[in-house]
């Protein structure tokens, strides 16, 4: 598998995203969002709110993330939930108050990410698609994935790209190396990983070997694809933030307050 052109340039001007989306054509892709989490770090804020609900900049965490999704033309988007998840579909609805369409993959307890993606598989269709978090703030220009999911169509060897990030003082250790556009696992120096941002595009036979509605953790998966050659990704440098804590999510919501 051949290092694909990414999209974007992290370097390219707004102005110049904006006019190339207004040009886009309407596209197949849909998009997960993963919000089945229990938020335990975040009690007790999560007790009895979900934690994609919880609220910086006067926006939940989810709705910044759908609005970003909507803007580079994911407007059909599918969410997972378990926990308080009657409360998302409450808050949220079918998203026509958002310019989207959103189909609910219902989870009786969270099923881990590769499971519950498994269990959405239906809803998503044969296409590749394009998965994210619902309690990250990722100021991530999603329309770059799109010529990833358009290159993943047309090539079954493709079965994942991931965004990696620099790695957060929290996560010093990293996940993943990146090399000529390919993830995989370093057997090296830890300075030479990435941590997994959770944005990642995934053809549907990624996850053919697990069953509906049964637990399953997605690095593995990943590891067995990375060994052989399967995997693309890139590196975003912007603004991207794991709200793992509460003081995390206060310090991010005064700082958008001050912004917005």
């Amino acid at each position: 598998m051949k290092p694909l052109p990414f999209g974007t340039p992290e370097g390219e001007q707004p102005s110049l995203r904006a006019a190339r989306r207004e040009v886009m054509p309407a596209q197949p892709f849909k998009a997960m969002i993963l919000a089945a989490g229990e938020g335990r770090r975040m009690r007790p804020l999560t007790d009895h709110t979900p934690k994609p609900l919880l609220k910086a900049g006067g926006k939940s965490l989810i709705q910044w993330q759908i609005e970003r999704l909507a803007r580079a033309g994911f407007g059909d988007l599918v969410i997972n939930h378990a926990h308080l998840g009657q409360k998302l579909e409450d808050t949220l609805g079918d998203g026509g108050d958002l310019d989207v369409k959103i189909a609910w993959s219902r989870e009786p307890e969270p099923l881990e990410t590769a499971g519950g993606i498994a269990t959405a598989l239906p809803l998503l269709g044969d296409a590749p698609f394009l998965v994210t978090n619902g309690d990250v703030y990722a100021e991530y220009d999603y329309a770059r994935l799109l010529p990833v999911l358009r290159e993943m169509a047309g090539n079954p060897d493709h079965l994942a790209h991931l965004v990696l990030v620099s790695n957060p003082p929290h996560h010093p250790q990293g996940d993943f190396a990146l090399a000529e556009g390919r993830v995989l696992e370093p057997p090296g120096h830890a300075a030479a990983r990435h941590t997994f941002s959770g944005i990642g595009c995934y053809r549907p036979e990624l996850f053919a070997g697990i069953a509906p509605l049964t637990k399953a953790q997605l690095a593995p998966l990943l590891r067995a694809a990375m060994h052989r050659g399967q995997v693309s990704g890139e590196h975003f440098g912007g603004r991207w933030e794991d709200i793992g804590t509460p003081q995390r999510l206060a310090d991010l919501d005064k700082e958008l307050q001050r912004v917005t």
